[in-house]
């Protein structure tokens, strides 16, 4: 069976996200992938009358999946979680409002020795799929990934296990 390039994104997205839950299973993140699907059968329905939607299932899929993480981190005690989406608002591609962000979420995070700072939609933020993706557009985003990658390495305490995924 071959699996269409969104729906093999979307299995890898999983992965990575649930890891620590499935072990790298693919099978297990398959199982993830296909209860989230399922959630989402309406509007995967309406995508597929109308190919046009796939951004609006694409961004409900990450949604929903960020929400089934933050429960998952909710139940471990020990274990800090902070999800920061990126389209909120207009300036979040800018490094003045991302930096706010994520130190409002490494504040949040300092109590724990293991958390999770999740970020999601910071591509679309800085390269909007509307507007044509430049050069410069380009450049900016892969300087702000390396700004928060280096924002955060410097504001987390050394003996602390923060994941930081871009997603």
């Amino acid at each position: 069976m071959t699996m269409e390039r969104d729906d093999l994104r979307r299995l890898h997205y999983i992965n990575a996200l649930f890891a620590h839950v499935t072990g790298q299973d693919l099978f297990l993140a398959n199982q993830i992938k296909s209860a989230i699907s399922f959630s989402l059968s309406e509007l995967e329905a309406q995508t597929a009358a109308d190919p046009g939607l796939a951004t609006t299932y694409n961004e409900a899929f990450n949604a929903a999946a960020a929400t089934l993480l933050a429960k998952l981190h909710s139940q471990l005690p020990r274990h800090g979680f902070f999800h920061w989406d990126a389209s909120r608002t207009i300036q979040s591609g800018t490094q003045l409002f991302a930096r706010a962000e994520v130190m409002n979420g490494l504040k949040q995070l300092a109590p724990f020795r293991n958390s999770t700072l999740l970020i999601t939609n910071l591509r679309p933020a800085v390269l909007p799929p509307e507007r044509r993706e430049t050069p410069k557009r380009r450049r900016e985003y892969e300087d702000l990934l390396v700004f928060l990658r280096e924002l955060t390495a410097a504001r987390s305490a050394s003996d602390s296990d923060l994941t930081l995924l871009f997603l």
